[in-house]
Order: structure tokens, then C-alpha cells, then sequence
């Protein structure tokens, strides 16, 4: 007999359907009726808006790419804040429990995994949508029940797994008062939900429904989760000792498994076998171009002569693609999210002015970063180790001993020909020269060309295409008395669009968040091989149960992730000593992340679940000497330490504390190590 429960429907959208992939974030308005399930789950209107409550549950404080508000974690030792006084310097101290923001992420998560309980075992049949659309709403559900709790894992550590079928919210707080499950538990039980998922899920989607996830975006994450499963942080990590329940059952495993690293690689395999099969997923690259029409748009430039890749096209080389190009379009809203085969999953444009305290669209993050010239609040900025990090055009490191050696020298016309692998103007320090694509698509380095190209007023016409110096003095330096100046001195232009403006009759366009790319699956895939001991070979089922992989520390199977991720950057592929050391892979591979991944809210938990973030995030942060004005000019570009920006970490900051609200809530919940209990 089915049960006939009344509860209290989640939300409705605002012309949900299946149709909008913005409409249905906008969703936080109540009924305030109380409906049978067996009514709500036979409507079909009544179906999706309760599936639009978690989509939700997305928005705030679990966006995974924007400002300071809503995602501090996008703040690693790559990228500084600088407004409302000392809060970099708070959240770097690790002083934010009860005050930063990111404190609504598990109440809000739980929200969503409740409501997606009672869709999954409520809804059956539906007199409005066909069976196999009631099979991907089903898919929908799990899979963002899966994703909430990935969320949470990533973030707080282990979490309580709340059973299947739904808590019952009727029951007293005590009732409901579960323990964390073990980190291995956790992921069990992911890994096996976004299994189901890939099987329900539609395998593509519209562009008005691009945030809405695929079989793909199952698949993708399971990996992701089996990646950080098997890294150093949960993977015999005997400093964690610490981290128990109540009753002491211990959270982190102790013991080291490299199987782990054997299915992470499985898992990865599983997705590019997929991808290639279908031909649904690639590196998104853009086409050689050979004559510009617009200062915006410039002439292809050619990575420096390479003999075993200039010549060939990708993925092979480079000959018939834009290194830059490739890369800047994925982010800036060139190109429509349907049209881009990298994307596999994305929340759409972000959180919507109307549900929220603030504005955390990707427009409002672009914003933060836009200088005051043109409307923007000039207060994101590079730190100089995430500039360093670019590598010259031929794909040789930056050396800390060109800020000797080229003291002084700066672009003008009588050195053009000295700089062919960059469209940099006039006046600009010589070390912003010849650096790789991916350098100028991401770092608005002083003396950088901002287009704002859909000024429309008169008045600010002259500013198209414009020089943008940060020099004390200038109208984007440092200004005493306010947070809107780039405290770095080196600002950002990943995100940001040609046409982005917001004065002048100008604006700025709309672009989506890139939560997960296929360029961080060809990379996962690399590392997890990597961690294989050599000789091991570990025999692993596809997700499917339709092959097994062989999985062991193949050379050729490492460049299968690496080298198209690198040829689309247009710089050289590793040597074969390179792909022969596993110490030093590992560090390309840190060092292609901390590229290819900047802005993302990526580098943040790589150097956690690494185990390498105490000598990264703890180091003093440095920038350009933002106190000398254009006439010392020489002086601006060498390295100083930004007081302002204090930093530091202990142990406790490998995970998120729980709220003193939550713990006193639940009895059996134990805090993260190093934090402090409410009593």
C-alpha cells in the first residue's frame, strides 16, 4: 500500500518545464500548502518544481566558481581579495568558523539531499511525462543527491550519509541525530549512486538546458570523487588519526591502498573511453586564424618552431588551432555552452539577484575583477607566484632572474621583432613578454589591453581597446582609502570578455561556471596512473561491468591525458624523463593544474588532498610594489611582500568546521580536527 505522507512542497519555478536552464534556479519561493506526495508526483509541474528546489540548494554558498562571498575557497595561493578590510586575511588564518561566509553549504546541501530522497522514492509514474523523461528526472535527482554529498565530502570531510528513503523531519532533533560515516563509506555510497545515474541520465543536452546534468556529468564526478579517495589527505593518512565520532570510530583510513589509485584511473578511463566513443566530449580548441578583423580578435601567433609539433595538427600539435583562442573562449562567453564538448557540468550563469542577499552570477564575478575604468570594483588580483608559474612561449619556466636581467627594459617600437609571441603594446615590462597562450588569456598584467567593446555613449568611445596601468597615480593604481585597487598590482583577465563593460551604456556578457572540464579528467587520469607502482597491474571493472582495464603505470597511457592538454596550450609536451620519474610527473603535474585550473576553485583543494599546501598556502604572499608611480616605473616590477595580505595554515584547515548551530542540533556529531567544540 503506498504511503500517503504530506509534507511541505520545496519551490516553484518560475516557468520551469524542461526547458530553462536559468528559470530553474530561481526557485526559492514556498508553497504554503500542505500537498499529498501522490498529488505532487503525478503533475508534472508540481514534479519539476519540486526537482527545482535542489537545483536550488546550487546556488549561495555551494557555487564552486566566484567573488569572495559565496566561494573564499577560490582564494588559494593563486588569487587575492582585497575589500571590506581584513577578511583575506581571516579566512588565510583560518579564522572563520561562525563568521566567514560558507556557512549555509550544509544546511543547504542536506536541503537538497532531502528533497531528492523524497523524489526518488516517491515519484514512480507521472500522467505528464513520458516514461523516459520520468527516468532522467529520477537521474536528475541522484545524481544531485550525489553531487550535494560530494560537496560536502570535498569540504567538511566525512559526513553523515542520511538513509536512502529520506530522514523523517517529523521525528525530534535527537531522532535525527546521525554520526558521520567514514570517509570510504562516503564514497561508497557516492560512487554508486552516480553509477545508477549514468544509467538514467539523458546523454546530451540543450543549451537552454545545459546545466541540467548528463550521463557524462555522472561519470565525470565519480571520478573525480575516486581521485580524491585515493590522495594522500584520506589515503593512510596517520596525522588524522584524530578525526573519530564520538565513539571513537576512526574517519580517515590509516592504511595506505593503491588500488585506490588503480580505480581512480579506471574511473577516468571510463569517462575519456565514453567521450570518445560517443564523440560528446574533446578539448574545446578554436581554429587557426590567420588575418584579425578586430584588435579583440587578434592573428593566430604561432608557438616558437617545435619540429615535432608545429607542423602537425591537434591533437597531435598545434599547426591548425589558436593556443589562445582555444583556451580564452572556454571561459568568456564566446561560445554558446551546448556548443562547448569540454563542459561537462556546469550550474549555468549562478546564483540570481532575486533569491539571494547578494548577486553572485558570473557577471558579478567578472565585475570584481573589471577595472575602475570601466565600471568594475578592481578588487581581484594575481598573486606574483601564479604570474611566475606561466611559462615562457618556447615552455621553459619563468625565472625569478629576469626581474635582474630585464630591469629596465620595456616594449617600445624599436623592439617588436623581440616579442613575436604576443600581441603586447607599447610600454609594457619585458617580462609580460613571450609567455605561453594561456598566460595572456589569464593575467591582466599592467600595461594590458582591456576592449570593452560594447561602450556605446560618446563620452566613453576613447576607452576601446585600452592600456590599463596600475602604477600608483593612475587612474587603476592604489588608492589610500579604499579596498578598489588591485592590491597585487597584477589583475585577471580570465573570465573576462572583449566586449565587457559596465559603464557607458556598456555590459557585461553572460558566461557560465565551468565546474568540471574534460581537461581535468585527461589530467586525472594521468596522476592516478602516476601513483602505480612500477611494474603493479591492477585489474579493474568499468563502471559498467563491461570491460576490465589493465591498469598500470603506462607511459603512453600518462601522454594520453597530458599531451593534448598541452598542445591545446600551445607549448611542448614532457620528455620521456620526465613521463619516466614519478617525482617529477607529480610536479608537472601540480604545475599544470595550478595553470590550466586557475580561477576554478581547483588549486584550493588539490594542495589539501596533496598534502602539499602547508609549504604553498603558508608562504608570504607577493606582488609588484604598488607604492611607485609610473616615473619609478623600474622599481614596480620588483618582488615585494604585500602586508596587507598576511597568510598562514595549520592543520585544521584541511577541512571546513561545522557550525557551533549544527553540532548543538546533533548530539553525534563530531567536530573536524583542530576546531573548536561549542561547549
Amino acid at each position: 500500500m503506498k504511503r500517503n505522507k504530506y509534507i511541505l512542497l520545496g519551490a516553484v519555478a518560475l516557468g520551469l518545464g524542461l526547458t530553462s536552464c536559468s528559470d530553474y534556479l530561481n526557485v526559492d519561493r514556498y508553497f504554503r500548502d500542505q500537498q499529498s506526495t501522490e498529488r505532487i508526483f503525478s503533475d508534472k509541474d508540481y514534479t519539476l518544481q519540486w526537482l527545482s528546489f535542489c537545483y536550488s540548494r546550487l546556488q549561495g554558498d555551494n557555487l564552486e566558481v566566484g567573488h569572495s562571498d559565496v566561494c573564499p575557497f577560490n582564494f588559494s595561493d593563486d588569487q587575492v581579495f582585497n575589500e571590506r578590510g581584513d577578511r583575506f586575511a581571516k579566512f588565510k588564518r583560518g579564522e572563520y568558523l561562525n563568521s566567514t561566509g560558507g556557512q549555509n553549504a550544509w544546511k543547504w546541501s542536506y536541503d537538497g539531499i532531502y528533497q531528492a530522497s523524497i523524489l526518488l522514492n516517491e515519484l514512480h509514474e507521472n500522467q505528464d511525462l513520458t516514461p523516459e523523461e520520468v527516468t532522467d528526472v529520477r537521474g536528475q535527482a541522484r545524481f544531485l543527491r550525489a553531487y550535494f554529498y560530494w560537496m560536502l565530502l570535498r569540504k567538511f570531510g566525512p559526513i553523515p550519509i542520511l538513509p536512502p528513503e529520506g530522514a523523517d523531519y517529523t521525528k525530534s532533533y535527537d531522532e535525527l541525530a546521525y554520526p558521520r560515516n567514514t570517509y570510504d563509506e562516503c564514497v561508497q555510497f557516492i560512487t554508486s549512486e552516480l553509477e545508477i545515474a549514468a544509467t538514467e541520465l539523458f546523454e546530451k543536452r540543450d543549451n537552454l538546458n545545459i546545466a541540467r546534468p548528463t550521463k557524462g556529468a555522472a561519470l565525470a564526478v565519480r571520478a573525480k570523487v575516486f581521485l580524491y579517495a585515493a590522495s594522500p589527505l584520506v589515503n593512510g593518512n596517520t596525522e588524522m588519526a584524530d578525526f573519530t565520532n564520538k565513539d571513537g570510530k576512526q574517519l580517515i583510513p590509516q592504511e595506505y591502498n593503491e588500488e585506490k589509485w588503480a580505480k581512480a584511473a579506471a574511473a577516468a578511463r571510463d569517462m575519456i573511453d565514453y567521450s570518445e566513443a560517443s564523440g560528446l566530449y574533446k578539448l574545446y580548441t578554436f581554429e587557426r586564424r590567420p588575418v584579425s578583423t578586430d584588435e579583440a580578435y587578434p592573428t593566430t601567433i604561432e608557438p616558437p618552431y617545435h619540429e615535432e609539433y608545429s607542423n602537425k595538427p591537434f591533437p597531435e600539435g598545434w599547426a591548425n588551432i589558436d593556443p589562445f583562442e582555444s583556451y580564452r573562449s572556454i571561459f568568456n562567453g564566446d561560445i554558446y555552452a551546448a556548443e562547448n564538448q569540454e563542459l561537462i557540468f556546469t550550474r549555468g550563469t549562478n546564483g540570481d539577484s532575486n533569491d539571494l542577499k547578494t548577486d553572485n552570477t558570473m557577471v558579478d564575478f567578472v565585475k570584481h575583477q573589471l577595472p575602475g575604468t570601466f565600471g568594475g570594483y578592481n578588487v581581484h588580483g594575481i598573486t606574483l607566484k601564479q604570474s611566475e608559474a606561466y611559462d615562457m612561449a618556447d615552455g621553459k619556466p619563468f625565472s625569478k632572474e629576469y626581474y635582474t636581467l630585464w630591469k629596465g627594459k620595456f616594449t617600445n617600437d624599436e623592439n617588436k621583432d623581440e616579442h613575436k609571441y604576443d600581441h603586447v603594446k607599447n610600454n609594457v615590462w619585458w617580462g609580460y613578454t613571450n609567455r605561453e597562450p594561456r598566460f595572456y588569456a589569464s593575467v591582466a598584467f599592467n600595461g594590458a589591453i582591456w576592449n570593452a567593446l560594447s561602450i556605446k555613449e560618446e563620452g566613453g568611445k576613447d576607452s576601446r581597446n585600452k592600456q590599463i596601468w596600475y602604477y600608483r597615480g593612475a587612474t587603476d593604481g592604489r588608492i589610500n582609502g579604499s579596498d578598489n585597487w588591485c592590491i597585487t598590482g597584477i589583475g585577471i583577465m580570465k573570465y573576462v570578455n572583449p566586449n565587457d563593460c559596465a559603464k557607458w551604456g556598456g555590459s557585461i556578457y553572460q558566461k557560465v561556471e565551468p565546474t568540471l572540464r574534460y581537461a581535468d579528467i585527461l589530467l586525472m587520469y594521468a596522476e592516478a596512473l602516476n601513483n602505480i607502482s612500477e611494474g603493479a597491474h591492477y585489474q579493474i571493472a568499468s563502471w559498467d561491468g563491461n570491460q576490465t582495464y589493465d591498469i598500470s603505470r603506462d607511459k603512453e597511457q600518462m601522454r594520453r591525458g597530458v599531451k593534448p592538454v598541452r598542445m591545446r596550450a600551445g607549448v611542448p609536451d614532457y620528455s620521456d624523463e620526465i613521463y619516466e620519474n614519478p617525482k617529477k610527473f607529480f610536479e608537472k603535474i601540480v604545475h599544470e593544474r595550478q595553470i590550466e585550473f586557475f580561477a576554478e576553485t581547483q588549486r584550493f583543494y588539490d594542495l589539501r588532498r596533496w598534502k602539499i599546501v602547508e609549504e604553498h598556502e603558508s608562504e608570504q604572499i607577493y606582488g609588484c610594489n604598488t607604492l611607485m608611480n609610473e616615473e619609478y616605473k623600474d622599481m614596480y616590477y620588483l618582488p615585494v611582500r604585500v602586508a596587507e595580505l598576511q597568510t598562514s595554515f595549520s592543520r585544521k584547515q584541511y577541512f571546513w568546521p561545522i557550525s557551533f548551530d549544527e553540532l548543538k542540533r546533533n548530539k553525534n556529531l563530531s567536530q573536524a580536527p583542530g576546531w573548536q567544540y561549542y561547549d
